[in-house]
C-alpha cells in the first residue's frame, strides 16, 4: 500500500493544542475532515462537569481506592 500524505503536520497540531491551553481550556480535541478542514474543540476539565446522578458512598470509596 502506498503511504498517503498526512492530513495535518505534527507541528501544526502541537501549535493548535498549545493555543487551546493558552486560551484556558484543560483539554482539546482535534478533528480532521476528508475535505481538508481542521477543527479544534476546547473542553473544560473534569471538575467543570457535574455528575448527572448522585454517587453512593460506596462508589466514591471504590473510585478512590481502585487499583
Amino acid at each position: 500500500m502506498a503511504k498517503r500524505p498526512a492530513l495535518i503536520q505534527q507541528s501544526d497540531a502541537t501549535r493548535l493544542f498549545k493555543a487551546a491551553r493558552a486560551a484556558g481550556y484543560a483539554r482539546a480535541r482535534l478533528i480532521t475532515h476528508p475535505d481538508g478542514r481542521v477543527e479544534i474543540i476546547g473542553e473544560d476539565g473534569p471538575e467543570a462537569v457535574q455528575p448527572a446522578v448522585e454517587v453512593s458512598p460506596f462508589e466514591k470509596w471504590k473510585a478512590g481506592n481502585a487499583r
